[in-house]
């Protein structure tokens, strides 16, 4: 079977496509909140344990770290997304006033766009007067060519809802033999389990948008995240002796 999304390509199919809004799954945050999540709060749990303290300390430090770093991180993406959506924002009022101030300078730029992809000619003038004729199809045309910028800017909220939501939701799974109160001789086994599941889970969930299987992903994304537990419960069993 192939990895890829195949699309048919019909004329009635290809028009009702290309009609169609290109859509955010927010994988990024998915991803990265999830990781995250499951590698903070793991770390903390790792960590308490290495060093041979309580478990309601882990109970305390890992519902702590699960709403202040979920919180935290959620603010930063939305900071970050919305930084992004202003700058796109500015630099299209400055298309528009260079539109507006210097309108045969900015169809000598789209000119050239177009010259350098190897148009000339005719054909070349015939695109430059289609494209400045509509001043909306003109400014998406500089926006993206001139900066790399697509119209189509990601929702702050959105990209912080998400990541708060996958950073809870995958954070929770390392808690869970605790909050459930399971047997102490099994509770670190049990929530080492579960967050090699969820780190393997989210690795494979990201072969949906990608050429590699969900084996490669998903054992890729478990390496990554048990690396970094490994070494939080090292430092936290290197330095028990303090808590003591």
């Amino acid at each position: 079977m192939s990895l890829l999304h195949e699309h048919q390509h019909t004329p009635e199919a290809i028009r009702a496509r290309l009609s169609e809004s290109p859509s955010s799954p927010y994988l990024k945050e998915w991803v990265y909140g999830g990781i995250d999540g499951v590698v903070t709060t793991f770390a903390v749990v790792a960590g308490v344990v290495g060093a041979g303290l309580s478990p309601i300390v882990i109970v305390i430090l890992g519902l702590a770290n699960l709403v202040g770093d979920g919180f935290s991180m959620a603010a930063g993406c939305y900071s970050g997304t919305k930084t992004d959506s202003d700058n796109y924002e500015r630099l299209r009022a400055i298309e528009i006033s260079h539109i507006e101030r210097y309108p045969e300078g900015e169809r000598e730029e789209v000119r050239q766009i177009y010259a350098s992809k190897g148009f000339e000619g005719d054909a070349l003038e015939k695109i430059v007067a289609t494209i400045t004729r509509d001043r909306d199809l003109w400014l998406d045309v500089m926006m993206v060519e001139e900066y790399g910028l697509s119209g189509h800017q990601p929702s702050a909220f959105k990209a912080a809802l998400f990541t708060f939501l996958s950073f809870m939701i995958c954070g929770a799974m390392p808690l869970l033999p605790y909050l459930l109160g399971v047997d102490l001789g099994v509770a670190f086994p049990l929530a080492l389990f579960l967050s090699a599941m969820t780190f393997f889970l989210i690795g494979a969930a990201k072969s949906l948008w990608s050429v590699h299987s969900w084996l490669w992903h998903g054992f890729e994304t478990l390496a990554i995240g048990l690396s970094a537990a490994g070494l939080a419960y090292g430092i936290g069993y290197g330095l028990q002796g303090l808590a003591q």
